[in-house]
């Protein structure tokens, strides 16, 4: 590998762990400097009064973080939403596409099945903090949640020959 390829991969992993470094945006900040602190958001989602703002790290991160801004414009709150028990928040025949999008974000791949009758919106997170994994929420034709369906990240597994 070339000298300057090697140093440009550095300086883009350094860039990368400075997001990690910093400080969380704290309850009561104002957008101005959740925005400041975090840069800006890979989408906004209106969520009733609220704002959430979203930052995705993908499509191979299993990370996404949600602020959630108040009516006021200050941060309510900022947590890391790809998790087993948010996932577990999840109601079937419920929750839809919207609301889903508004928990989860934007997901790592839509595809369809032919054994579902509807999208399927996957979803990359470690679950229980150590395993790689891959959440499919299936939703039918009218963007109904009507599965969520875990399994390994077949992308992130080691195979042994």
């Amino acid at each position: 590998m070339s000298k300057p390829l090697i140093c440009a991969l550095w300086a883009l992993s350094l860039a990368g762990c400075a997001q990690f470094g910093r400080p969380p945006p704290q309850p009561g900040d104002s957008r101005e400097a959740v925005l400041a602190r975090l840069g800006q958001p890979t989408n906004v989602y209106a969520n009733g009064n609220d704002t959430m703002l979203e930052y995705a790290y993908g499509p191979m991160g299993q990370y996404t973080w949600m602020a959630r801004l108040g009516p006021d414009g200050r941060l309510r709150s900022y947590e890391q939403v790809l998790t087993s028990a948010k996932f577990a928040t999840v109601q079937l025949r419920k929750d839809n596409k919207e609301t889903i999008l508004r928990t989860f974000g934007r997901p790592t791949q839509v595809t369809h099945y032919a054994s579902v009758d509807g999208d399927v919106w996957l979803y990359r997170y470690k679950e229980q903090d150590v395993w790689n994994s891959m959440m499919s929420v299936e939703f039918d034709r009218q963007g109904m949640v009507q599965a969520l369906v875990n399994g390994p990240d077949e992308e992130r597994e080691v195979r042994r020959r």
